[in-house]
C-alpha cells in the first residue's frame, strides 16, 4: 500500500461527512488537515453559488473527486420526468465548471408507481443524459444503493444492475461507483467488481452499523462495523481503479463534532481500516 502519506494522498472528504460545515468551512478543514480531495454536494454549492464555490476550491488548491448528485429520474408524469432531466443537465454543468469529470447518479425511485416502471424511467433518463454529459466532458457514475433504499432513493440496488446499464455505453462516458456500505453484502460482489474493470469511477468507504437504527444516518466510522473494507479496496484496485477514495459517512455523532475533529478522526481510520 506504500507509506501512510502516499495512501492519504488518495483520501477525499465526501462533504456529507461534515454536513455541519458550509463549503468554506469544509475547504478550510481539508486544507488544515492536508486532505487533497473533496467530493461536493450540490446543496452546499447552492448556499453560496457556483462561482464563489469555484473560487474557494481554486484558492485552496483542492481537487474535486466528484459531484453528488445527479439521478432521481423517476416521476409520476412525463412533465416531472422532464423537469428531473433538466435538473440533471444543470448538475452536469456544475460538475464541469467545478473541475470534476464524475457526476454521481443516485438513480431514484417513486412511491407512486411500480418498481418496473421506475427501472424503465431510470434507463430512459440515463440514455437522455449521456450525450449532454459527454459534451461537457463529464462521466456518469451509477451508484447502486443498498436494497433498503429501493422504495425512495434508488431502484438500482446491486453492482451487477448498475453495470448492466453502464455497459450500454462506452466506458469513457458511463461507469459505476462502488460504495462499500451499499454493496458489501452481495454474494456476487467480487465477480461484479472484476466485471467492472475500466468502469469504476469512484470508491466510497464507511462501515455498517449493527443494528441499523436510522436508515439515512446509519453509517459508522471505518473499523466500527462489519465490512471487510481492505478486501473490497484491493478488488477495486485490481479492477483498475487507483483514484481518490471518498470517506462518506452520514452519522449524527460526526455532525456534532467540529470539522477539525472529524478530519483528524477519519484520517486515522482511513490509514488503519481502509
Amino acid at each position: 500500500m506504500g507509506s501512510n502519506r502516499e495512501f492519504l494522498s488518495r483520501m477525499s472528504l465526501n462533504q456529507i461527512t461534515t454536513e455541519q460545515l458550509n463549503l468554506e468551512e469544509a475547504v478550510k478543514a481539508c486544507t488544515k488537515a492536508e486532505v487533497p480531495w473533496i467530493s461536493l454536494w450540490r446543496h452546499k454549492i447552492e448556499e453560496i453559488g457556483l462561482q464563489q464555490s469555484k473560487r474557494l476550491l481554486k484558492d485552496a488548491g483542492l481537487q474535486v473527486s466528484s459531484l453528488c448528485r445527479g439521478g432521481m429520474f423517476p416521476a409520476s408524469t412525463k412533465e416531472l420526468r422532464q423537469k428531473n432531466l433538466d435538473e440533471n443537465r444543470r448538475a452536469v454543468e456544475e460538475a464541469a465548471e467545478l473541475g470534476t469529470d464524475v457526476l454521481v447518479l443516485v438513480c431514484g425511485s417513486s412511491l407512486e408507481h411500480d418498481i418496473a416502471a421506475c427501472r424503465e424511467w431510470v434507463n430512459e433518463g440515463i440514455e437522455e443524459l449521456v450525450p449532454y454529459a459527454a459534451s461537457h466532458g463529464v462521466k456518469l457514475g451509477i451508484e447502486p444503493l443498498h436494497p433498503m433504499y429501493a422504495a425512495d432513493r434508488s431502484v438500482v440496488v446491486t453492482l451487477g444492475e448498475a453495470l448492466t446499464i453502464a455497459e450500454k455505453y462506452p466506458a469513457e462516458k458511463v461507469g459505476v461507483v462502488v460504495d462499500v456500505f451499499h454493496v458489501w453484502w452481495d454474494s456476487e460482489l467480487y465477480k461484479q467488481i472484476a466485471r467492472a474493470e475500466g468502469r469504476i469511477l469512484g470508491f466510497h468507504v464507511s462501515d455498517w452499523n449493527v443494528p441499523i437504527t436510522d436508515t439515512f444516518k446509519a453509517r459508522k466510522l471505518m473499523g466500527d462495523g462489519v465490512i471487510d473494507i481492505p478486501r473490497i479496496r484491493k478488488a477495486v484496485e485490481e479492477a483498475g481503479y487507483h483514484g481518490p477514495i471518498e470517506v462518506e459517512i452520514m452519522n449524527q455523532d460526526l455532525w456534532d463534532l467540529s470539522g477539525d475533529e472529524v478530519l483528524a478522526t477519519i484520517k486515522d481510520r482511513f490509514v488503519h481500516y481502509v
